[in-house]
């Protein structure tokens, strides 16, 4: 497996945390890997073999691009061979703007829009191994559309409050932060991302322990839960279970098991 990160040229970094390629070599037989939930919002575009996701027993197939929202359980994903995914981590208050769509909760969304004509230069170029330039491709079709989106500072700030104090910032000094009431606040993100403040925060603080458990899977989860701003350690254990479906303890015993060293911003794909 192969990840790697691109930083958003300083224009679009109101709106898109980074770009990101993932390849792996899944061998001739369906392969399950799942991807844990974040707070960030995904546009996923894939090469290679079909992509399935598991909805209620049933495999779904899904088209290339499509759009991983907010998720409030891990997804489960199929496919086989080599495959490879450009993505864009948007920020989940400005992804709906970027593509013009209305927001919702629907965790992976298939659409309709004008970005699916990326698809085929894009796979001439991952054919040809020319990634980075497949990259810079995706770049500009958003610094085309930023250029006819207005992002409202006012989530902006918000947004960065909740990034920079992983979730724990009280929605009054959110509103504070933004130079606006908490009504406001709340309407509008919740206009713009289909989620309150406080779904968008808890999400953002599971994110840290994930990624910790996932760094170092001995780390001190009463040591974690007084960091992060959790009540105690079972606080922690609850919350970390509702979104990931298995106790701290579980998913570090998988992360040691499986060796897998990730960023502090990767996207959690684990094999299932």
């Amino acid at each position: 497996m192969h990840h790697q990160e691109f930083g958003p040229p300083e224009i679009l970094q109101d709106a898109i945390k980074c770009f990101w390629y993932d390849v792996r070599e899944l061998g001739e037989q369906q392969t399950g890997f799942e991807v844990v939930p974040d707070g960030y919002a995904e546009i996923i575009f894939y090469f290679g073999d079909v992509l399935n996701i598991s909805s209620n027993g049933n495999l779904r197939q899904l088209p290339s691009p499509f759009m991983m929202g907010l998720l409030n359980q891990p997804a489960l994903f199929y496919t086989k061979g080599r495959f490879e995914i450009i993505g864009i981590r948007c920020f989940p208050w400005t992804v709906f703007d970027l593509l013009g769509l209305s927001s919702g909760k629907d965790g992976v969304r298939t659409f309709e829009h004008p970005i699916a004509k990326l698809q085929p230069a894009l796979k001439e170029l991952m054919d040809a191994g020319r990634v980075e330039e497949a990259i810079t491709q995706v770049e500009q079709y958003f610094l085309a559309a930023h250029s006819y989106v207005h992002m409202d500072s006012m989530l902006f700030k918000a947004g960065v409050a909740i990034r920079e104090t992983n979730g724990n910032m009280p929605v009054t000094r959110l509103a504070k932060t933004a130079h606006t009431t908490v009504r406001t606040l709340e309407r509008k993100f919740k206009q713009s991302s289909g989620y309150t403040m406080k779904d968008v925060s808890g999400l953002v603080r599971f994110e840290q322990v994930r990624n910790q458990l996932w760094l170092d899977p001995d780390s001190n989860l009463a040591g974690l839960a007084h960091e992060l701003g959790y009540t105690d350690q079972s606080h922690l254990s609850r919350e970390f279970k509702r979104y990931s479906g298995a106790t701290p303890a579980a998913f570090a015993r998988n992360a040691k098991k499986d060796k897998q060293v990730a960023s502090s911003d990767f996207v959690a794909f684990i094999q299932a």
